[in-house]
Formats: C-alpha cells, structure tokens, sequence
C-alpha cells in the first residue's frame, strides 16, 4: 500500500488542497481525503493532476521522428512520400531494436505525463514477412519495454491484409504487416495471456484502417468486447478513393456498415462532414486525435467546434511521436483552431472558461475509455496514476489551479513535470524516468546501429 499527499490536486469535483491518495497493492485509490494532514504519505510539493493515457502510438517510429523531413526528388511532399520513407525504415527493425526505442519513448513519455499507451502495433513479422517462431515476438518486446519503464500498456494488434479499399493487393513495403484472420488471432491469443499476466496491461484490436481489411474482417473484429481501434479519413486522398470504391465517405461508410459504440476509437477522423461529425458523436466512440503527427503530415484540421457542441468524445495520441508530451498535443490542438477560424480559446464554454482545463478532462475521459483501462481520475476504484507539475518550474511559478493548467499547455518550456507515479509506483523523479541511463544507453546503441 502506498499513500501520497498532493498540497494541490484536481479531483473529480476540482481542485482541493491537502490532499492524502492511498492506494491499495494492485495499484488501485482505495482512498482520497481532502484537507488531511500528510502523515508519513509521500508529500508532493506541485499541483497533481490524473496520468494522462496516449492513444495512438506506433513506438518503432520514435526512431524515425525528425528524420523523415528531407524534400523527395518529385517534390510535392505528403503523407503518401512520408509513408514510402516509413515502409523502408520499417524494414530495417529488429526484435532487439524495437524493444530499445519503445522504451525510450515509453521513458520519455512517462516523464511528460503520459502513464499509459495504446500500441496500434503492426509490425508484426520479420523483414522477408516470413513469421517469427512466436507469432507475437514483437508485441512481446513492446509489452517487455512497458514493464522496464513502469508504462501501462493497451496492446491492439493491427489486422492489416490489403493494400486499398477492400481487396487491393498489398504495397511490398507492407509485407511486415500482413495477416489473414488465423494469423492474426494467433497473435492476438498471445497477446491476451501476457496482458492478464502483466501489471497495468490490457489488450484491444485494431483493424488497420478500410483500406487494409475487409469488410468481413471487420465483421469479426466487431464481434470482440474490447476497444476497437481504427484510421479512420485521415487523408483527403483516402476519402476520394474510398466514395470511388463505395460511394460512401469513411466515417459515413462506417456509421452505415460498422456497430459503432463506447469500444470503437477513430484514430484522427479528420475530414468529415458536419452530418458525420455529429452522427459520431452520437455513437459514444472515441475521435482519437493525434494533433503534432497530424501537422507533421499535412493530414488537415479536425472539426472541433462541431464535434463538441454535439457532445463527442476524444482523447490524444502521438502517432509517430514528433511530438510526445501531453500539453503539446492539446496546445496543438487549440492554436490549430485558432489559425483555421482567426478565433481564441476554441475549446471553452461557459462552463469550462480555460482551454487547459477543459482540453486536459476530455483527454482524460476520452483516453481511458480509449484504453479500456479505469484510470484518468483521482478517486476510489481507478489506478493510482499521479502526475506533479513543478510548481517552480519558471512558466508555472505564481500560478494556481486552472491558470497553472493553461500555462502548462500554452506557456513556453517543456519538462514541467517533477514526478510520476503509475499504479501507486514512483516512475519519474526530479523530472527524470529512474531507469533514464540504462535506457538511453540502449537506443542510443540502436540508433548508431540503424544509421538513423
């Protein structure tokens, strides 16, 4: 059993001050007590606010963020030269390199806030394609750099079998990727048993996007109760071949064809109409919104002030991690509307005046429903997930409550994190992961490796 006391933390109902957290061994608050006195708790000098959870990530592309920015030969870069650049890179990764930078990113991510991570994890075989004698041999290093750094893990196997919109044969740069359904849930078997073994694990599926699985494939990723992951009209290019293919937009073809609902998450969602927009909403599921990947590839601007005067779910991701901190995922996210309608303070209502605040609870909402983890709240019965901001940290010094949040998200600086604890179990301390140069050392040996 583990106890805290936060001088400031934000609580279900808002913040409270003298704050004593006791948790039990599995991890889980069994007990919260504003206005206490500190005991023998641990005493956490900054505002503490929920772990955030992260709900899209491919961790093999840590090793790539940054280094896939040169201009190609034809010019008229995209999302679709980026992917060539990343099919080639995929190629090149190891069982060994893919546990390193995993927990590199898993390390640096826990340092910002993020306490637990939903792996859309598709790379799955060797580089001929050819099958590892364990199926699940990369999902197995991922759920292994999870238990180095502490990071609670969502693991969602991607079914990837086709190249276009139903049945288009496979690009050769995918041939890592590729499974028929027994493959696939061979992996996924795999998968299940490691998760129940591991602490702070849990496991969903994720059918890759309409342009990789078939709709019987989806039929039958449908028949599982877990989250269900997908892409979803991240490309105006995806959207124009899938109405070619079926006369139906994405996200229209899977409101019409799909059991939409409290599982499902649409990673990105970016180009749809204002009747999809709403129609989604409506549907409980989450709009996973990578805000820092999504600038990085030109994807476009989510429609935001739709989605939440209809009252829709979201939560954050990083993708492929040129970004990996938590603020700067809802800062993005906000200065994009701003430059899209000349507005401020997009993601504010009456009752919900500061855009950090407002930004922060949705992810927290959306992110753990997301994960099908109980987490993303300071109360009994969730995960003991405790993130202190430094309240000296020169951007958040002087500042309070929702004021101390807006700064953490729109102020200059990054690292404004002094400690993390997953589970009731210190991760981060001093701003730093506590298993820091061990795991830096090892990517770092990948990264020489890889020529990246």
């Amino acid at each position: 059993m583990a106890e805290f006391f936060a001088a400031h933390a934000l609580l279900p109902t808002g913040w409270a001050a003298n704050v004593r957290i006791a948790c039990d061994a599995a991890g889980r608050i069994n007990e919260v007590t504003p206005g206490a006195a500190p005991g023998a708790a641990r005493r956490l000098r900054g505002h503490v606010i929920p772990g955030i959870a992260n709900l899209h990530s491919h961790a093999f592309q840590r090793a790539m963020a940054g280094g896939a920015e040169r201009r190609s030969p034809a010019g008229r870069d995209s999302f679709w030269t980026w992917r060539e650049t990343m099919y080639r890179f995929a190629l090149s990764i190891t069982p060994e390199d893919a546990e390193a930078i995993a927990a590199q990113l898993y390390a640096e991510c826990l340092e910002r806030g993020f306490t637990q991570i939903a792996e859309f994890h598709y790379l799955h075989h060797a580089p001929d394609g050819s099958a590892y004698a364990d199926r699940s041999e990369m999902a197995q290093r991922l759920f292994a750099a999870a238990a180095t750094t502490g990071m609670g893990i969502t693991m969602l196997p991607s079914l990837y079998r086709h190249g276009g919109i139903f049945g288009a044969p496979p690009h050769d740069g995918q041939r890592r990727f590729l499974n028929d359904l027994d493959g696939f849930h061979a992996i996924l078997e795999r998968v299940r048993a490691t998760a129940a073994a591991q602490p702070h694990a849990a496991w969903g599926v994720a059918p890759h996007s309409l342009r990789a699985v078939t709709p019987a494939m989806l039929e039958a990723m449908a028949a599982l109760d877990c989250p269900i992951h997908i892409h979803a009209a991240e490309q105006e290019k995806e959207v124009e071949e899938c109405l070619a293919a079926t006369g139906l937009r994405p996200v229209e073809w899977l409101l019409r064809n799909t059991p939409l609902d409290r599982r499902w998450v649409l990673i990105h969602a970016t180009h749809m109409t204002a009747e999809e927009t709403r129609a989604l909403a409506a549907t409980g599921a989450v709009a996973g919104l990578c805000p820092s990947t999504e600038a990085s590839l030109g994807d476009g601007i989510f429609p935001l002030p739709d989605y939440l005067a209809a009252e829709g779910r979201l939560g954050f991701g990083t993708d492929s991690h040129v970004g990996i901190c938590p603020a700067a995922e809802l800062r993005q996210l906000e200065t994009s509307q701003r430059l899209a309608l000349e507005l401020r303070s997009v993601a504010t209502d009456e009752a919900r005046p500061h855009p950090g605040r407002g930004l922060l609870e949705r992810a927290l909402a959306g992110g753990a429903q997301a994960c099908g983890v109980a987490m993303g709240g300071i109360a009994p019965g969730l995960r003991c997930d405790l993130v202190e901001l430094d309240d000296e940290h020169p951007t958040l010094v002087g500042r309070q409550g929702d004021g101390l949040l807006d700064a953490w998200c729109f102020g200059p600086a990054d690292r404004m994190v002094r400690s993390v604890a997953v589970g009731g179990q210190v991760v981060v301390e001093g701003g730093r992961h506590i298993r820091e140069g061990a795991i830096r050392e090892n990517f770092s040996r990948t990264m020489k490796r890889l020529g990246a």
